[in-house]
């Protein structure tokens, strides 16, 4: 499995133990980690505040632009419609995710954001990376709580 998706996947479990849904996403530009992040829409008490969201706010602050264009993003659940856009929006050069979301995902499913016309950037997007670990998080958060 890709060394940056195991950073992704160490945060997701972070957020897991926060009581958070699992989810993890690292941003990475020069062969160096910018920005890693887990969800925390409920220590935040913000809707917005997925790990996605929190990783290209840190990555844009850290290199002081709102373009993340030679970088690639790395997160262990197919990105919703909101995360989509702001990946499209940050100029992000790749998108690596874990575990398909046939719910909400907005990549490969539902929407599928990237393919619509209105999309004025596409990243490269590569699919199915530590899918079974990711995936594996998620199932045992969710059966917790049942």
């Amino acid at each position: 499995m890709d060394t940056y998706m195991e950073l992704a996947l160490v945060e997701a479990r972070a957020a897991a133990e926060r009581g958070e849904v699992p989810v993890g996403c690292v941003i990475v530009g020069d062969g160096r980690v910018l920005a890693a992040a887990g969800n925390r829409t409920l220590e935040a008490h913000d809707p917005t505040a997925h790990a996605e969201m929190l990783a290209i706010r840190a990555a844009a602050h850290k290199i002081g632009s709102e373009r993340l264009v030679d970088c690639d993003l790395y997160v262990t659940l197919e990105p919703c419609a909101m995360c989509a856009a702001a990946i499209s929006f940050a100029r992000l050069r790749r998108l690596y995710y874990g575990a398909e979301d046939v719910k909400m995902g907005a990549v490969d499913h539902g929407i599928r954001f990237f393919s619509s016309p209105t999309c004025h950037h596409r990243p490269e997007v590569y699919g199915g990376i530590g899918e079974t670990e990711a995936r594996r998080l998620l199932k045992d958060f969710f059966a917790d709580r049942r």
